[in-house]
């Protein structure tokens, strides 16, 4: 058995479109003069959102109306596992890195959050090996990127009534000036609109255009202000893939199916868009890891482990769910849920964190949630997951 598991992981590992992957990692190692067109990267990734919105909206539109409680109660479930999973993050981090207190917030909601990325990933894997997920996996997607948002949004509010200064320190941490951001907080309390206004002139110039732009009363007032709201629930990634869904629901609805087998569109051309966009986040991933020097060697052992940690999680809460309440998933579904529970970020929480917590760096959880979890996702743990997933349908 452990020799079969053996070479069935040895053969998901070495797919062409992880081949990809690791063509793009191994450019900027080798100093190759190649630069990815910003523009191209940007149409994949619409491209890929919308395929994969579009084909699952027409899936759904078949589902047995029977079927739908069981459908949104796992979806509540898979919400409810994320948030989980972002607190989990930022207790670890706790007891296993230096970072700062501000930092370690935003890197558990990135952990708290999905990645389309990995998922298009592990959707363009499973249509290779010929293994089927349910329809809805990717309005589950969409549901499982918002957790982390908000538990980014509510470690820093706490943060911030702890009186967090302007450079993201806490009392009796060296370099505290308890300017600024603490005062601010003190200034909304008290309602005082004038002392708030005056206090966020001092937010310090290192901070730039695009941190300092966010700094107004009306998106520090409340993590849930309607500026929050519209960046966590209409970001263009969201808005992209949710589109998708209801066009693709839509037309199923009519009966016109246009991701049919051999549409050369949204089926026959995902492949190949989908070696592009790994040949680009093989690079960028690349790229990141320079910004883990100064991190240390646990938040590294973090980045690489937490994907098996949080992955095991959501497997062994599908199994429970499907086995407790007789909701049959499929073998590539419990993949995808694996994927969606043990993927870090890389877009939507990056959006919110300059929008509501310039005070944190912008490179560290990026190049933990690019260089180290999706590296180590696309690479090893797609494959791994699928192993679990056949021995837990034998099982």
């Amino acid at each position: 058995m452990l020799w079969e598991f053996w070479q069935n992981f040895t053969h998901n590992l070495f797919k062409p479109l992880l081949l990809f992957f690791y063509l793009g990692f191994a450019l900027p190692i080798l100093k190759v003069p190649f630069e990815f067109p910003t523009a191209i990267y940007h149409g994949l990734t619409m491209y890929l959102l919308l395929a994969i919105g579009w084909h699952g909206g027409e899936e759904l539109a078949g589902i047995d109306m029977a079927s739908i409680a069981g459908i949104v109660g796992f979806m509540a479930t898979g919400f409810a596992v994320n948030f989980v999973i972002g607190a989990l993050a930022y207790f670890i981090l706790k007891h296993t890195t230096k970072l700062r207190e501000v930092d370690r917030a935003t890197v558990a909601g990135y952990y708290g959050s999905d990645s389309a990325g990995t998922f298009a990933t592990c959707v363009g894997v499973l249509a290779t090996a010929g293994i089927a997920f349910d329809s809805f996996m990717p309005v589950m997607l969409a549901i499982m990127e918002i957790p982390g948002c908000l538990v980014a949004l509510l470690l820093v509010a706490r943060l911030r009534r702890r009186g967090m200064d302007s450079t993201g320190l806490l009392p009796g941490e060296t370099g505290y000036t308890g300017s600024a951001r603490a005062v601010a907080h003190t200034a909304q309390r008290s309602g005082d609109d004038t002392v708030y206004s005056v206090a966020l002139e001092d937010l310090p110039e290192y901070l730039g255009a695009d941190a300092a732009k966010p700094a107004t009363p009306a998106a520090q007032a409340s993590f849930l202000s309607g500026t929050m709201l519209r960046e966590v629930l209409l970001n263009p990634g969201l808005c992209l893939l949710m589109g998708g869904i209801v066009i693709g629901f839509i037309s199923g609805l009519q009966g016109q199916k246009v991701t049919a087998v051999d549409d050369p569109v949204f089926l026959t051309a995902f492949q190949g868009a989908l070696c592009l966009f790994l040949l680009e986040m093989g690079m960028t991933a690349s790229r990141k890891l320079k910004d883990l020097k100064a991190a240390g060697r646990g938040f590294i052992v973090f980045g690489v482990l937490a994907p098996n940690f949080f992955a095991t999680i959501g497997i062994a809460v599908a199994h429970v769910y499907s086995q407790v309440t007789g909701v049959h998933l499929a073998t590539g579904s419990y993949v995808l849920f694996a994927v969606l529970c043990g993927a870090a970020s890389y877009i939507a929480v990056p959006a919110i964190q300059r929008l509501a917590i310039p005070e944190a760096s912008p490179s560290l959880p990026l190049a933990a949630s690019l260089g180290l979890t999706f590296s180590y996702n696309v690479t090893i743990g797609i494959p791994l997951y699928i192993e679990v997933a056949h021995v837990l349908a034998r099982v």
